[in-house]
């Protein structure tokens, strides 16, 4: 399988540096994408300056802070469009355990959707303050409830795509940034019959760089469920 890892970036340098170091190393035969929102910390620049001597780095640099999602749809059409088999969605600030990508590389050949579980097998989440964790673990409940769909954690951002995936969604009608994006992901494949998988991965804070989260997100993400269970019931999903 060719295999591409796709990293949203906004202000990463600390973290990229050593991520991208391991990732090179662990996955050899892997390629990587980071999409950069013009970081004002010089992230993009140095991304830039790998990608001269190491053909598996690749970057997509856009002109402003665009959001989570638009970033994935960006890698998403990339990865289509380059002939990759499967695409790997992880955060850039070591939340996401790059050593467990090759679980993912292993499950997706059973699978469609691979999605890193922070609430299967018990709750594994690492240094995330109570009130967080409580959100987060409610907004997949909530989530679960009112849309039908049998996945415990529908808002995690640690996931693997089989190509046939990507290219059955209709990319340019996906808008929706943060914990709505993975949602409206994952519902769409579930709708259209894919066989989504969880494994459990356990989920730590980020030490370096800042959170992303913001209420606004959080709204979105609320209202989101709503409008697929209605475009479900109208036959309106695209």
């Amino acid at each position: 399988m060719k295999s591409l890892i796709i990293i949203p970036t906004y202000n990463e340098l600390n973290n990229i540096q050593k991520l991208l170091m391991d990732l090179t190393n662990m996955y050899p035969m892997s390629h990587i994408l980071i999409v950069d929102d013009n970081s004002p910390d010089g992230t993009a620049d140095y991304v830039e300056e790998l990608c001269r001597t190491n053909t598996n780095i690749n970057l997509l640099k856009r002109e402003r802070k665009m959001g989570l999602g638009t970033a994935y749809v960006a890698g998403f059409k990339y990865m289509l469009s380059k002939g990759y088999d499967v695409a790997i969605e992880m955060d850039a600030d070591y939340s996401h355990d790059p050593k467990e990508i090759k679980r993912f590389l292993e499950a997706i050949k059973q699978y469609d959707l691979i999605i890193g579980s922070r609430y299967i097998h018990g709750i594994r989440v690492i240094n995330w303050p109570i009130r967080r964790l409580l959100l987060s673990y409610f907004a997949n409940l909530y989530t679960r409830i009112i849309t039908g769909m049998p996945v415990k954690d529908g808002t995690g951002g640690f996931k693997c795509f089989s190509r046939k995936v990507l290219e059955s969604i209709n990319l340019d009608t996906i808008h929706s940034n943060g914990y709505s994006f993975q949602i409206e992901m994952n519902y769409k494949a579930w709708k259209k019959g894919f066989r989504l998988h969880e494994i459990p991965i356990t989920f730590t804070d980020r030490v370096h760089g800042t959170s992303k989260m913001s209420k606004k997100i959080v709204r979105e993400a609320i209202v989101m469920v709503w409008k697929l269970r209605l475009k479900t019931i109208l036959r309106k999903l695209d």
